[in-house]
């Protein structure tokens, strides 16, 4: 029997084919977008697997996810630098557990040293898929996944509810799984109030709709709780395992855990791979603290020969056999940050507004979870705020933000910085570097050997003296990809300025010192320096903050020197942290130099003397190290053209000549290969004039210097 148009056959027919149509045109984008990111991806891909996680994402992203973690950079190396042996259910680092709990071990786990978790990580996701229901909608039958990011609010895909009239026909089922004895828990159903809330976006992919607040047979929403969607950066970063909740095909709850790897972070999209089955339209995507990163929408399908979409029995797949039946060999979600920036870019009515407030302002809310386990414990960043119960944690060392307390926060909701990781813990940290620097071969030759060649492999060292400038500048600036914040405790004295017999020697007077020794004082004065900065924000007015800053720094300074004075760049960073220019020295001597540009005085010459050189207002001549500092002098003019020579007391370009010199009368050393070494494992650019010596003649520093 033929069907008329307009008959609900037909309708149904429409219906398919540009559900079908929309499908194809879905799946197409996201592989073309997979496609062009080849090279990007693997590459990221590389960094991994030769590398490690820490260095596969910009330093940027690497330090917010660390700082997630409660940790940071000083501890990740500390830990990646203990030689890894086999697992043995313990932590193979020689850390005692007391000391930093599971930091330790959620590092460990982060760079693929260990895959034992902390058992709160169970209990957090259980908590957290409480909020994942299973959407239907009637006439046609359409199942997927979506997930409460609000009170009252739904979050899925434009392609599972297009528009008001088909979130009508739908309902969000809770519950609709498996209980911990295998039995099927007795599911609820909520109908959805489009009318309170509809708000889509057909080239993102997303859909929020309003649910309704109690099921048909009086169950409440809010028991479910909600998962917060967090802008901030820090949540993942690439090459990162990814945890997706969902119900694929309609099925009872499932979870993919720690099966998909982050390949890929484009402006709106991230890409994981898995070798298992994709993710379920409408799923939340979630990290090891079971944060939400992301909205799984769709994925990059498998293809034969002939370039056809297979199908999960391989043979060939066509539209009408759903999306269910196509295999994948990668999956895509919408980033949440930039799901956050198209909501807050729509206009909303009064009543709309008010339901979608719970995403960056509102507390999400906790799975029945008994009012004696739940503890205030407040975190504030971009302005979103969560109250954590502290008896869920996970094996990464942070409270999962996932789930949380019923009761609502004070609503202020203001942004506070993080705090820092306990000074106690900075200490140990930099000790079990040093332990493990100890330990370590000091200087590799051949390896050097190798890494010098190919980084310098397309500089024409024949270039004119301007060309050859040029070209060096652009490839330190480059392969700088790693830039560590200022911090020798940490960055300098365990393990980049050892000398060959395991000590320091302080650059200027060369006398040698334990570097357990400068981490203690170190470690002592960034504890002052934080005390006098808290009493220095409540007492002084913040146009003088700036000044009692400088004033503090001098009279309690590091035991470390910048060879090029921070007062020449204004403190700024990468500069104040470039490992190729900081040097232990010991704080007597730091201060000695003060901000002087060196120089070099005629024995004749009267001038202050010190065991750490002489100094006059021409400026300041070490007693030792001088080739070292000319060296890397020559390199910050090489990194940072224009930063240096537009003060009257600066290095200014008749002085490169007496820099040459000193170059060429102290010879590099092993001290030196080995710094440049471990520097370039940390941040990736190299030292020129400690590679090749003889370039120093060759190289045209004039174009360096800002005019004066």
């Amino acid at each position: 029997m033929r069907t008329g148009v307009g008959s609900p056959q037909s309708v149904m027919l429409d219906q398919a084919r540009s559900t079908s149509d929309d499908l194809s045109s879905r799946i197409r984008a996201t592989e073309a977008r997979y496609r062009q990111r080849t090279a990007e991806r693997e590459e990221t891909k590389r960094i991994v697997r030769e590398r490690g996680i820490l260095y596969a994402d910009t330093p940027a992203r690497v330090e917010s996810r660390l700082r997630e973690l409660n940790a940071d950079l000083t501890l990740a190396s500390a830990i990646e630098r203990t030689a890894p042996g086999p697992s043995t259910g313990r932590s193979v680092a020689p850390i005692e557990p007391e000391l930093f709990g599971a930091d330790v071990l959620g590092l460990e786990r982060l760079m693929g040293r260990n895959d034992l978790i902390d058992v709160g990580f169970l209990q957090a996701g259980a908590d957290a898929a409480r909020s994942v229901g299973r959407i239907a909608v009637r006439d046609p039958g359409k199942l997927a996944t979506g997930f409460l990011v609000a009170p009252r609010v739904l979050l899925t895909n434009n392609h599972v509810l297009a528009d008001a009239e088909e979130a009508r026909r739908a309902y969000v089922e809770f519950n609709y799984q498996s209980g911990p004895n295998g039995l099927p828990l007795t599911p609820v159903a909520f109908e959805l109030d489009p009318d309170g809330l509809f708000l889509t976006d057909h080239e993102l992919d997303f859909t929020m709709v309003a649910v309704q607040e109690r099921s048909g047979d009086g169950a409440e929403l809010a028991r479910f709780g909600w998962l917060p969607l967090i802008a901030r950066q820090g949540k993942i970063v690439l090459g990162e395992l990814v945890n997706i909740v969902q119900h694929p095909n309609g099925e009872p709850k499932q979870l993919a855990l720690r099966e998909n790897q982050v390949v890929d972070l484009l402006d709106d999209f991230i890409h994981y791979e898995t070798d298992t089955a994709p993710g379920s339209s409408g799923s939340p995507v979630f990290s090891d603290q079971w944060n939400v990163v992301a909205l799984h929408h769709s994925g990059v399908p498998k293809r034969d020969a002939d370039g056809n979409y297979l199908s999960v029995d391989g043979t060939r797949w066509v539209p009408s056999m759903g999306e269910d039946r196509l295999a994948w060999e990668a999956n895509e979600g919408i980033r949440v940050s930039r799901l956050l920036a198209a909501v807050r870019a729509r206009r909303l009515t009064a009543s709309a507004a008010a339901l979608i407030a719970g995403l960056e302002t509102a507390t999400p809310s906790v799975q029945e979870a008994p009012a004696a386990s739940a503890s205030a414990a407040s975190i504030a960043d971009g302005g979103l705020s969560f109250t954590v119960p502290l008896q869920v944690t996970i094996g990464l060392g942070a409270v999962a933000p996932a789930v949380v307390s019923a009761a609502s926060a004070d609503g202020a909701g203001a942004a506070v910085a993080a705090p820092p990781p306990a000074e106690g813990a900075r200490l140990r940290a930099a000790l079990v570097d040093l332990d493990a620097a100890r330990a370590r071969p000091y200087y590799d030759a051949a390896a050097d050997d190798a890494a010098r060649a190919a980084y310098y492999h397309d500089i024409d060292e024949h270039a004119a003296p301007a060309d050859l400038f040029t070209a060096l500048s652009k490839l330190l600036e480059s392969t700088h990809r790693q830039r560590p914040k200022y911090d020798p405790m940490h960055m300098v004295y365990p393990w980049v300025d050892l000398q060959p017999e395991g000590d320091l020697t302080s650059i200027y007077s060369g006398k040698a010192v334990d570097p357990e020794t400068f981490i203690r004082e170190d470690a002592e004065v960034e504890a002052a320096h934080a005390a006098r900065l808290r009493e220095l924000t409540e007492t002084v007015g913040p146009g003088r903050l700036e000044e009692a800053l400088d004033l503090l720094e001098a009279a309690l300074p590091y035991n470390c020197e910048h060879v090029v004075p921070q007062s020449w760049f204004g403190k700024q960073e990468p500069m104040r942290g470039d490992l190729h220019h900081l040097f232990a020295c010991a704080s007597r001597c730091n201060s000695f130099r003060g901000n002087y540009p060196y120089f070099e005085f005629a024995l004749a010459d009267e001038a202050v003397q010190s065991d750490c050189g002489r100094r006059e207002d021409d400026g300041f001549e070490p007693v030792a190290g001088r080739g070292t500092v000319a060296r890397a002098t020559l390199y910050f003019l090489l990194r940072y053209p224009g930063f240096v020579g537009d003060e009257q007391r600066e290095l200014h370009v008749e002085r490169v000549a007496m820099l040459r010199a000193w170059h060429a009368a102290h010879p590099v050393e092993d001290y030196e290969r080995h710094r440049n070494m471990a520097i370039a494992e940390i941040q990736g650019n190299r030292n020129p004039l400690i590679d090749h010596p003889e370039w120093a003649a060759a190289i045209g520093f004039e174009a360096a210097f800002a005019p004066h």
